[in-house]
């Protein structure tokens, strides 16, 4: 390697550890096939791509090139119930995907998808590359899961994270893919890029003494901190975000109503019902009014004869929603991984017309482009809200979809929260994009063109 050569080896934006494609297929759109041909060549990054886009044969076509160049397996890591969907999709391209359980590999290299609560069985140095699949959905796992699945990337060569809801209102946990990826640590980006703002000026002392960690950026680094993203990642809510064209991808209306359920009878001690304040009323005042709401719904989706998908958060709600609804099924918990996917199956297929179940089972990766009715119980989670509305309001679907948002009069601040995270998630794509644009129109050529001038006293 010469001098220029390694200089540039240790740029962020000319530092890459992949390699050319050596095959595309056909069908892929050009916005596709540019952001996979970049992910091959960067060899570690993250598509941060909006729902619908084809993130799945994008990273399938991803992992068929590192299956032929390094002729060993690649693991697709997925959601519940998605790793069905995504190898029929692999058929579709001609990828030779196999699903496997239990650790078992096939006998030849392929694309091996598994789902992400059975990582345990499989084994880093079995794999040339691996692929996380909504990757945001990470942070649904307890905290020894997760670094689980951030050990099992590090030791692997080809790495990329898929995923439409990328820390929208936190932009700190953009640290936790860096570091899956083997970029910059968690700590190591909130030291260079933010600053604590916590009175005790430590995140340690701020967690002993029962304060919320805030961090904010330095004053120089907040566009040195997008530019480090795009080193590593590409994001786009639309194909003309690199480029492409829109015109297959415009969405049919979202139409969203908030339906406040008046409870019927307020907290005790009360006159009467109050704004909840704090997560402890919130919570206090969702439990006390799970009938108002649950019947609100039944209302909602009854005797309408269309598919509908009604999300709830606890088990309670879920409970109560199927014996109001008569053909309703719910998806628990406490159902086996296999019950709980032939129930998703069941749903596409048209087997069951109303589907209860939590964002956190099955909000991620799903596709539901048959239902346009969703009903949900609003939480803090913008992630979970956003994920839930775009299992069936996404790229595909051909009739205008319906949210119905049921809480309580209490609870008005929750909405104002989702809100507010809406406006900073749509903030950062758009600086994400700004600057991947930005990063795409920079020349990264060096010409050396003028000798070296030696002083005249050597």
């Amino acid at each position: 390697m010469n001098y220029a050569a390694f200089i540039d080896s240790k740029t962020q934006h000319g530092a890459d550890d992949g390699f050319a494609p050596l095959w595309m297929p056909p069908e892929l759109f050009d916005f596709q096939a540019t952001l996979t041909e970049w992910a091959l060549r960067k060899g570690r990054s993250a598509l941060f791509e909006d729902t619908g886009l084809g993130k799945t044969v994008q990273q399938l076509t991803w992992a068929e090139n590192v299956v032929r160049k390094s002729n060993r397996p690649v693991l697709l890591l997925t959601p519940l119930a998605v790793a069905h969907q995504t190898v029929a999709e692999a058929g579709k391209f001609g990828i030779e995907a196999k699903r496997s359980g239990d650790g078992t590999l096939p006998a030849s290299p392929c694309v091996v998808v598994t789902n992400y609560e059975r990582l345990h069985y499989f084994r880093p140095h079995d794999f040339a590359g691996v692929v996380c699949d909504e990757s945001s959905i990470l942070k649904s796992f307890d905290g020894s899961t997760r670094a689980e699945i951030t050990a099992f990337m590090r030791t692997v060569p080809y790495r990329l994270l898929c995923t439409a809801t990328a820390a929208p209102n936190d932009y700190i946990e953009l640290g936790t893919s860096s570091e899956a990826l083997g970029y910059l640590g968690y700590t190591d980006m909130l030291t260079r890029f933010f600053k604590n703002d916590n009175s005790t000026g430590s995140a340690e002392g701020g967690r002993m003494y029962g304060e919320v960690v805030r961090w904010r950026f330095k004053g120089h680094a907040e566009l040195p901190f997008w530019r480090w993203v795009c080193s590593w990642a590409r994001a786009i809510r639309k194909p003309s975000d690199v480029g492409g064209d829109d015109a297959r991808f415009v969405l049919p209306p979202l139409l969203q109503t908030e339906h406040a359920i008046k409870a019927r009878a307020p907290k005790d001690g009360a006159l009467f019902t109050l704004p909840a304040v704090g997560l402890d009323e919130q919570r206090e005042e969702r439990r006390r009014t799970i009938r108002e709401r649950c019947e609100k719904v039944a209302e909602l989706v009854n005797g309408t004869g269309r598919p509908a998908l009604s999300w709830c958060h606890l088990n309670a709600e879920g409970d109560l929603l199927e014996s109001l609804i008569p053909d309703a099924v719910q998806i628990s918990g406490s159902d086996s991984d296999d019950a709980k996917e032939e129930a998703f199956l069941g749903f596409v297929r048209g087997d069951i017309r109303v589907l209860i179940t939590k964002p956190a089972i099955g909000a991620w990766g799903l596709n539901f482009q048959h239902c346009a009715h969703v009903t949900m119980f609003p939480s803090h989670s913008y992630e979970q809200t956003y994920q839930g509305i775009r299992r069936c309001w996404r790229f595909g679907q051909t009739r205008p979809v319906q949210v119905d948002m049921v809480t309580s009069e209490g609870e008005r601040g929750v909405m104002g929260n989702l809100q507010r995270k809406s406006v900073a998630a749509d903030a950062m794509f758009a600086r994400l994009v700004e600057e991947m644009n930005r990063a795409q129109g920079v020349s990264r050529s060096r010409a050396f063109t003028r000798s070296t001038e030696v002083p005249s006293w050597l």
